[in-house]
């Protein structure tokens, strides 16, 4: 969600139809690249994320089934499935924007099950959504500074300081340098390639300084290239930061991921490091079918 913004256009970009995306690379066994991942920090035994038995229904339908999930700080978590297996789902409990039938849902310690989106993001939680939803008229440059006035609770009074205008400036060009967007800064973001758009969303996401960091499918609908941009630009982002994400992406989840979760009609499959999991024949069944498996 956007500092500073109006929630209900997060909101409404949860509900839209799903943007269209890669083809999903588990069709044949192949697409299953081995590849040792980049830790981000040195993992530890504390939890940055734990949910207990999170159970979500809609009108006698389960989406999500008593799901335990364990994310140690300073990791990269995946979360990988079938369309249809809970994924968007849990993301949408583990952020607020749903409210559990049952379970509890813990950030580093805190029980934060049921809370708003705006209080969870207290808790230092920030999320990127698949769909992008940015302003074309502004500059990236301009995005930021709207993102981190929001942070300040002084609404326009903010621009009254030159001594905190220049602080913020500061963090503008820091934010934006960490996304490689510095020589895009004041250039209006309808002019920009659609990775360059994703990686602002990721800079606003990053104005709220989380230390845990959920993306919902962060190379949905980009090419070879940008998806390879995208994955070193995580692997910075996540430096001192737990990062959980989704994607259908196998490539994306070899480089990134030191641990993986499937799931599958709202229940965890497997879960464990990529290697693994790419040879559990529960994983190979689930996605290629019985044949392929035997």
């Amino acid at each position: 969600m956007w500092p500073g913004l109006d929630r209900s256009a997060w909101l409404h970009a949860t509900q839209q139809t799903r943007s269209v995306c890669p083809e999903p690379l588990w069709r044949t066994s192949h697409h299953f690249p081995s590849v040792a991942p980049v830790t981000s920090t040195t993992p530890t035994q504390d939890w940055a994320l734990r949910t207990e038995g999170l159970t979500k229904d809609f009108r006698g339908f389960r989406a999500v089934s008593s799901v335990d999930l364990e994310v140690a700080e300073g990791t990269v978590h995946a979360l990988v499935g079938p369309n249809g297996a809970g994924k968007t789902t849990l993301f949408n409990l583990l952020t607020g924007f749903l409210k559990p039938t049952s379970g509890r849902i813990r950030v580093f310690g805190d029980d934060v099950t049921g809370m708003a989106p705006e209080r969870i993001t207290r808790h230092g939680v920030a999320r990127s959504f698949q769909i992008t939803s940015l302003f074309e008229n502004l500059t990236p440059r301009e995005h930021v500074e709207i993102a981190l006035q929001g942070l300040t609770n002084q609404g326009l009074r903010f621009w009254r300081s030159e001594k905190l205008l220049g602080r913020r400036r500061e963090e503008v060009d820091r934010l934006l340098a960490e996304v490689g967007l510095t020589e895009l800064a004041d250039r209006p973001t309808g002019l920009m390639a659609y990775g360059q758009k994703r990686a602002l969303e990721l800079a606003l996401v990053l104005a709220v300084e989380p230390r845990l960091l959920l993306l919902d499918e962060p190379t949905a609908g980009m090419g070879i290239e940008d998806v390879d941009r995208t994955i070193e630009l995580v692997r910075r982002i996540a430096a001192g930061r737990t990062v959980v994400f989704v994607d259908h992406n196998m490539h994306v989840v070899a480089h990134l991921a030191d641990r993986v979760t499937v799931l599958q009609q709202g229940s965890v499959l497997a879960e464990g490091p990529y290697d693994e999991v790419r040879a559990d024949p529960r994983v190979i069944t689930a996605y290629l079918g019985e044949a392929h498996s035997a």
